[in-house]
C-alpha cells in the first residue's frame, strides 16, 4: 500500500446504497478488503480494498453528491484498467464470480492483450497486459 508522500489513484467505485456483500472483488481479483465502514443496517458505507497493492473504494451511491452507482445512470463515465499476468485466467476468474464479458480477451497490435468485463455492480473493467 502506497504511503506518506507517494502519488497513487484510488478510484472510488459507488455502489448502490444496501449493498452487504462485495465478494465478487475478493473472488475475481483477488483484492483484500484493507477496512469497510458499515452503516447500522451492516450495508457498505465504504469499503477500502487491495489488488495486490492498488487501492481502490467502494462507496454507497451519494446522488445528493452527483455521485452515481452505474446502474442508476445505464452505464459508467470511467473504464477501469487493471494490468495483469494473465488476461485469460483473470477474465475467467471475474466471470465465475459474477463478470459479464462484454468483449472477449483478444491481442492487439499495439502490444497489449486486452478484454472487458462488467462486475456485478455495473462497472466496467477493462483487463489487460503488455504483450
Amino acid at each position: 500500500m502506497a504511503s506518506g508522500n507517494t502519488t497513487f489513484f484510488a478510484p472510488q467505485l459507488f455502489i448502490p446504497s444496501g449493498i452487504t456483500d462485495i465478494s465478487f472483488y475478493s473472488k475475481a481479483f483477488d483484492a483484500v478488503e484493507l477496512r469497510s465502514w458499515r452503516n447500522d443496517d451492516g450495508s457498505i458505507h465504504v469499503a477500502e480494498l487491495s489488488i495486490k497493492g492498488a487501492i481502490f473504494h467502494l462507496h454507497e451511491d451519494r446522488s445528493a453528491k452527483g455521485q452515481f452507482e452505474p446502474n442508476k445512470i445505464n452505464g459508467v463515465t470511467a473504464l477501469i484498467g487493471l494490468f495483469v499476468e494473465d488476461v485469460d485466467a483473470v477474465m475467467e476468474k471475474a466471470l465465475q464470480a459474477g463478470a459479464t464479458v462484454l468483449s472477449p480477451a483478444q491481442s492487439f497490435d499495439y502490444g497489449y492483450r486486452q478484454g472487458n468485463i462488467l462486475d456485478p455492480f455495473g462497472h466496467q473493467w477493462l483487463i489487460e497486459m503488455n504483450i
